[in-house]
């Protein structure tokens, strides 16, 4: 419960904060135009609001809404997201939204998406500047790699250390290698000492590297336990630090990484079992392990969860990391430049959301909020909100009804054509376009419903 709440915590104090910008970005450019602002809501306030007041003197009433579907920045004289077609039948306003010139709407649209992009460009500069950029270089990763059935057919073996490819060299374990790996057409590794090539057809499936069981590629983990934990089935069978998993069930271990693939087709025999007698089998398990001066075989019974109770040395236990450091002014432009990248990856990973997995993979507030890590991080909160603000951004900037880039796309329109589309067409459009975001929406949440009890 209490890495439920920290994650929500997280999760709120994100969104607040870049709804609260965006929609002031808006807020901005409509003020500096001279243009009036009738509401500014953190969140939407459908039928009532926990918060509100209205300044003496003031146009504008500010407030917070109780559903977090995002902000409102309600804006004098232009057909939004609250269909007010009445103030659209008043004689036209000096100080509203539609009187002004187009140039100056097209700013106040953009404004949102500017403040995002900006925003996020910002956080990661000083990620930089505060934290540097601490990673485990992969070509450092001297125990090398573990390799899926698809990896191995390439070419690839397991002990492989990877190195780059014909773009350049690979920094650290992340997506960023999976993504040059499925557009590489020569992988570089070093395979017993010797430097070797690999050739690969250079249009991989990213998504199905990533979400394939076991996945396509994974720093090799020894089948060393580090320690062992109390009360489980690891420490009444005698299993102790230092030891080494050799076997289970007949099939060799030679890492870590085997051992939780063939404790996941144990998973799928749970999964299947259709009494208690199956699912205890599913569950009894033969262990050989040892160390230099035994080896033990042992026939045991793994948790509910199928866990046996013992810890492995991590990524970061095996390997020094490295820290590049950043001075203030080198922080900006690499700032600048990672994330640049940030969003280049997220629009070339978008062209999977048209795919049958791509569709699966789609998730609501559940599936971001378990993106912020268990225990309170502000690295990590940082690093979460600036990705969360560019993706805010992009998705802002499509060109869909109801969105900025909608606004944005017939705003355009008038410029280039000099006719401005009519009030009748901007509403049936923000209708149309409100109902795919609500479909979107109810698609993503489902997703998310539907991970939580087991079904995707």
């Amino acid at each position: 419960m209490e890495v439920f709440l920290i994650r929500v915590l997280q999760f709120i104090l994100a969104i607040s904060l870049l709804v609260f910008l965006h929609e002031g970005g808006h807020f901005f450019f409509a003020k500096l135009f001279g243009v009036r602002v009738d509401k500014f809501y953190i969140f939407f306030d459908w039928k009532f609001s926990l918060f509100k007041f209205k300044p003496k003197g003031s146009d504008t009433e500010y407030g917070i809404g109780w559903l977090p579907l995002g902000g409102y920045c309600k804006i004098a004289g232009m057909i939004d997201e609250s269909f007010d077609t009445e103030q659209m039948k008043q004689p036209m306003q000096p100080w509203e939204f539609r009187s002004k010139p187009a140039w100056q709407r097209l700013l106040i649209m953009i404004g949102g998406v500017l403040v995002n992009f900006l925003l996020a460009l910002l956080i990661y500069s000083m990620i930089l500047f505060y934290w540097g950029d601490t990673y485990i270089p992969v070509k450092d990763m001297s125990l090398g790699m573990k390799f899926n059935q698809e990896a191995k057919s390439y070419g690839f073996k397991d002990g492989d250390i990877l190195v780059g490819t014909e773009k350049g060299e690979f920094k650290d374990f992340s997506a960023d290698l999976y993504r040059d790996i499925s557009e590489a057409k020569r992988v570089d590794i070093i395979r017993n000492n010797k430097k070797m090539s690999i050739n690969l057809p250079g249009d991989l499936n990213l998504l199905g590297m990533m979400k394939a069981d076991p996945s396509f590629v994974r720093p090799l983990i020894p089948a060393k336990v580090d320690s062992v934990v109390p009360g489980t089935p690891a420490e009444k069978i005698g299993l102790k630090a230092g030891d080494h998993i050799l076997a289970l069930n007949g099939s060799p271990v030679d890492s870590y990484n085997e051992f939780v693939d063939l404790l996941g087709r144990r998973q799928d025999m749970l999964d299947t079992a259709n009494s208690s007698a199956d699912s205890l089998k599913a569950r009894t398990v033969t262990i050989v392990f040892g160390n230099e001066s035994k080896k033990d075989t042992v026939t045991t019974q793994l948790t509910p969860d199928l866990k046996l109770g013992f810890v492995v040395t991590s990524i970061a236990g095996l390997y020094q990391p490295i820290t590049k450091e950043y001075g203030f002014l080198e922080s900006i432009p690499a700032g600048i430049k990672y994330g640049w990248n940030v969003l280049a990856s997220y629009v070339d990973d978008l062209k999977y959301i048209f795919t049958a997995d791509g569709a699966k993979s789609l998730g609501g507030f559940g599936a971001i909020g378990s993106l912020f890590p268990p225990m309170w991080d502000w690295y990590m909160f940082w690093k979460m909100t600036a990705f969360l603000s560019i993706i805010l951004a992009f998705m802002n900037i499509l060109p869909i009804p109801a969105l900025d880039g909608g606004h944005v796309l017939f705003l355009l329109y008038e410029i280039i054509t000099r006719r401005k589309p009519s009030e009748d067409f901007m509403i049936k459009a923000e209708y149309v376009g409100f109902g795919i975001l609500i479909l979107l929406m109810v698609v993503a949440n489902l997703n998310d419903i539907l991970r939580w009890l087991g079904y995707m």
